[in-house]
C-alpha cells in the first residue's frame, strides 16, 4: 500500500509540475499580450482635445470668420484671422507671405463688396493642431445687383492660446450660382 501511495505522490508531483509548467507559460504570453496592448486602452490625457471637438471647433471658427467679415468688413477679418507667417494666393499675384500678406490686407479697399462664405468641411490633424477647411464664398459688390460665386480653402494652424488662424488661403471665383449650394 505504501508503494502504491508512493507513487501515486510521484506522479501528482509530476503532474503538477507539468501543470504549473504551462500556467507559468501562459502567464507569461498574457503578461505579453497584456503589456502590448496596455497603450491602446490609454485613456487621452483631460488637457488632451480631441479631433472631433477640435474639427467642431474650426468649423465654428470659420463660421466666426464669414460672419466678421460681413459685419465689420473682409479687411479686418482676414487681418485678424491671420497667422503672422500666413500666405494668400490670389489671382493675379505670386503667393504673398507673412508681413507682406498683412500689409496687402491692410491696403486693401473692401467697402464696395461684402464677403461671406459658408464653410462645408473640416478636417483636423490627429495632433489637432493643423486643420483646414473648405467651402463656397459669395462675393456680392454693392454697386451692382450681382453675387460673384466661388470656392475656397484654408489651412489653420492652432495657436498657444488656443485659437485657431490660417497659414494658408485661397479662393477661386466662377461657380455657377445654381451649383453653389449656398
Amino acid at each position: 500500500m505504501a508503494r502504491v501511495l508512493l507513487q501515486y505522490f510521484r506522479l501528482f508531483a509530476i503532474n503538477e509540475c507539468i501543470l504549473i509548467y504551462y500556467l507559468a507559460g501562459m502567464m507569461k504570453w498574457s503578461f505579453i499580450i497584456l503589456w502590448l496592448a496596455a497603450p491602446g486602452c490609454q485613456q487621452p490625457e483631460k488637457n488632451q482635445p480631441s479631433a472631433v471637438n477640435e474639427k467642431i471647433a474650426l468649423m465654428k471658427t470659420d463660421q466666426a470668420f464669414s460672419e466678421m467679415s460681413v459685419a465689420k468688413g473682409m479687411k479686418q477679418a482676414f487681418i485678424e484671422y491671420i497667422d503672422s507667417n500666413g500666405v494668400l494666393l490670389k489671382p493675379g499675384h505670386l503667393p504673398i507671405v507673412g508681413a507682406n500678406a498683412i500689409d496687402f490686407l491692410i491696403q486693401q479697399n473692401d467697402t464696395g463688396y461684402t464677403l461671406n462664405w459658408q464653410p462645408q468641411n473640416a478636417f483636423v490633424s490627429q495632433s489637432a493642431d493643423l486643420g483646414y477647411t473648405y467651402g463656397v464664398f459669395a462675393l456680392q459688390p454693392t454697386t451692382i445687383d450681382t453675387i460673384i460665386y466661388g470656392t475656397y480653402v484654408s489651412i489653420w494652424k492652432k495657436q498657444g492660446d488656443g485659437k485657431w488662424k490660417f497659414v494658408l488661403e485661397s479662393g477661386n471665383e466662377g461657380i455657377d450660382s445654381t451649383d453653389s449650394e449656398y
